[in-house]
């Protein structure tokens, strides 16, 4: 383990921090993601414009850093590498190729029935992103709530909007009956 990120090694100080990223685990990060069809992605980034925000004391909003997240995706995930190479922790992220990927599958919708339901699967290049930030948290908020557990209204998400997916997946391999 990077000595940078060993947490014994970490004053009381930074032990009372707060987590630099948006903490959330990588098995919520994607089934949230996949049942609420995508809008958990727009949260994440959200939640981490706004702790960029607060952090660097920048002006910016972070509703519209989300709301054009395709133009905006590249440079959160900028923000994570650059904390990861602070803290020394390696290999770096591939940041440009992490974020054409998220776009490119995101831009997957228009593909007919069953081909536009690859763009769910964007989230898998938000996963090396989410796990170079919670390496980040753990080094400079060890203490930090990890928000791994489901909360009520996650539970609510993932029955509603999993029965949504699930018929959406259905529909989208039923042939067509003319009517």
């Amino acid at each position: 383990m990077n000595p940078a990120l060993d947490s014994a090694a970490v004053s009381q100080e930074t032990r009372d921090a707060v987590p630099m990223f948006f903490p959330v685990s990588i098995a919520k990060l994607i089934i949230l993601s996949f049942c609420t069809l995508g809008l958990y992605q727009l949260f994440w980034f959200y939640k981490n414009w706004c702790l960029v925000r607060a952090r660097e004391g920048v002006d910016i909003w972070p509703f519209w850093r989300t709301f054009f997240g395709i133009f905006f995706c590249y440079a959160m995930f900028t923000k994570v590498r650059e904390q990861q190479s602070r803290l020394h922790d390696s290999p770096p992220l591939p940041a440009g190729a992490l974020a054409v990927g998220w776009i490119v599958v995101n831009l997957l919708w228009r593909l007919p029935d069953p081909y536009w339901l690859i763009c769910f699967s964007s989230v898998f290049f938000m996963v090396p992103v989410q796990s170079a930030a919670s390496r980040i948290n753990a080094a400079v908020a060890p203490a930090h709530d990890q928000n791994a557990k489901f909360t009520k209204l996650n539970w609510v998400a993932v029955v509603v909007g999993g029965a949504v997916f699930l018929l959406d997946l259905i529909g989208s391999f039923l042939p067509e009956t003319g009517y």
